[in-house]
């Protein structure tokens, strides 16, 4: 998780409000799965992503937005504009929720509030939020439920229609199928209803474990990684720096932090190579060398594939005639992965690294690199897990060019943007009746230039871990530990925690965490009866 006018840049009122007459915007927004913050050109990283690097080098690259730390809080916060624990998608106590939970009826999707604004609506890839996409307020969706096979898909979706398993063998690719379909959308669109604006949320998979890619996608990538993720983190820490993405300080490997999951089992399938803590590269002997060497070409490759069929889908963009007016947002659904497991049809030693019959996972060593120069990985709420890239791409809206925004934003900000620059208003009338309002807030103003947004704390929990950003100010529990407090003006990375000297600050903020936790609960349990 695409266009939109930024009128004031192109002749708007002083507020940013829509110039009356002016075309509505058409909007993409392209949501990567678990990508880490450095694996981007762009961002320091060292794999391929030209298409990408090009959308920031002619527009904006925040630098301290966040997600929600895994898969469907995140979606279903950039789809509602409300954390997950408001609309019952990530655990409430006492209440049916997380991944199972049913939004209430006071919290619909982003096409649903685009619909009376004249808008189609179009989904392609990962879903992972409740209910039907065409209820949803999709107008079409090929939507891939099958999150453990990139060749062959058993359960996959056509305008929530399923379709027949993929056989093996036939040359399928989940990630170019996810282009392909966000392609002929954009084709429709521009053949059916040239008149209207439209909203394209494509869902890639990539680079989701299991690490599946072609040979030939692999290849490029197959010795790049021997030097190790001790090299790679010290190179994109320092070309981060060079880009001009902040002067923080590079975490320290957590040589203790593994997985946060633990299968024994997958450790014996997966044999000698596979390694569940980032300890330093030199203690690695030669088989683990070469097998974590080889899982992180495979990660590269995915993403290297990614970049290349997102620049098919520009290229439609450009042929329809759409390039100048969409707004085009890239960003991650949470940090890189330190998981570690084997599900779907197993992993068989024998097979090729990367190739169906094989599941590999990045786990935290590589994950550590990915996700540079923070700390920890999905899942957690330090940086490791929450940051996420966000280009911002809109050639006839946003006059700046290769620029970077430092506010800090959400991923439950993208719904009030969107509807400000479509003309709606937010929040949706359901919500305003039921006195329910979205904590998101519109980054038009940051579009315009770099400036700190006034807002509210930022607030999360995901499976017992925490945290809340009060301006500059961090505090921060993995679960069932104490609080850690950091400066990220100075100490992005949470290097150096300042609890212990500022007792005060962080028994206030946690006061405020508690705060927000409740009332977000509140908002929860009070509209519990109340289901889509």
């Amino acid at each position: 998780m695409a266009v939109l006018m930024l009128f004031l840049l192109v002749g708007a009122t002083a507020t940013g409000a829509p110039i009356p007459g002016a075309p509505p915007p058409n909007v993409v927004v392209i949501l990567a799965d678990d990508l880490g913050w450095s694996d981007l050109g762009c961002y320091g990283g060292e794999i391929a992503t030209p298409h990408l690097d090009g959308l920031a080098r002619h527009g904006l690259r925040f630098t301290q937005f966040y997600n929600s730390g895994r898969c469907w809080p995140t979606r279903a916060a950039l789809l509602t504009g409300y954390y997950p624990q408001q609309i019952r998608r990530d655990a409430v106590p006492g209440i049916p929720g997380g991944g199972q939970g049913r939004r209430p009826d006071w919290a619909p999707l982003l096409p649903q509030l685009l619909r009376p604004l004249g808008y189609r609506s179009y989904h392609s890839g990962k879903w992972h939020i409740d209910g039907p996409r065409l209820q949803g307020g999709f107008d079409r969706s090929y939507s891939v439920e099958d999150h453990d096979r990139f060749f062959h898909p058993r359960h996959h979706f056509a305008d929530d229609q399923r379709l027949p398993p993929i056989e093996p063998d036939t040359g399928f690719l989940v990630t170019t199928a996810i282009a392909d379909h966000a392609v002929r959308h954009l084709q429709e669109h521009a053949r059916e209803h040239p008149d209207r604006p439209f909203f394209q949320y494509l869902c890639f998979t990539s680079p989701h474990f299991p690490l599946h890619a072609p040979a030939e996608d692999i290849a490029p990538y197959i010795h790049r990684y021997q030097v190790g993720w001790d090299v790679i983190r010290e190179e994109r820490w320092r070309r981060g720096r060079s880009l001009g993405l902040g002067r923080h300080p590079l975490s320290s490997l957590e040589p203790n932090v593994g997985p946060p999951y633990h299968f024994p089992d997958a450790l014996i399938q997966l044999g000698a190579g596979e390694v569940n803590r980032p300890v330093p590269w030199i203690d690695l002997d030669a088989v683990q060398r070469s097998f974590q060497a080889t899982k992180m070409a495979i990660h590269a490759a995915m993403i290297d594939r990614m970049d290349r069929e997102i620049g098919r889908v520009l290229d439609q963009l450009r042929t329809m005639g759409a390039w100048n007016n969409t707004l085009i947002l890239f960003l991650s659904d949470n940090g890189a992965s330190a998981e570690i497991m084997v599900r779907g049809d197993g992993h068989d030693p024998a097979a090729a690294p990367g190739s169906a019959a094989s599941y590999l996972c990045l786990g935290p060593g590589w994950s550590s690199a990915a996700n540079t120069p923070f700390r920890r990985h999905k899942i957690w709420a330090h940086e490791g897990g929450i940051a996420t890239p966000l280009i911002v791409h809109w050639p006839d809206g946003i006059r700046a060019r290769n620029r970077f925004r430092r506010s800090p934003g959400h991923v439950i900000d993208i719904p009030p943007t969107l509807m400000e620059l479509a003309g709606g208003t937010w929040p949706s009338e359901r919500a305003a009746e039921a006195g329910l309002l979205p904590p998101g807030q519109s980054l038009v103003p940051a579009f315009r230039r770099d400036v700190i947004l006034a807002r509210d704390p930022l607030w999360w929990l995901h499976e017992g871990h925490r945290a809340l950003r009060v301006g500059d100010w961090k505090i921060v529990a993995a679960r069932d530990e104490p609080w850690e407090l950091y400066d990220l003006r100075a100490d992005r990375s949470e290097t150096r925690n300042l609890a212990t000297r500022h007792p005060d600050r962080v028994e206030a903020m946690a006061a405020e965490w508690q705060r927000l936790a409740d009332r977000h609960f509140a908002a929860a349990r009070e509209s519990s009866g109340s289901d889509l």
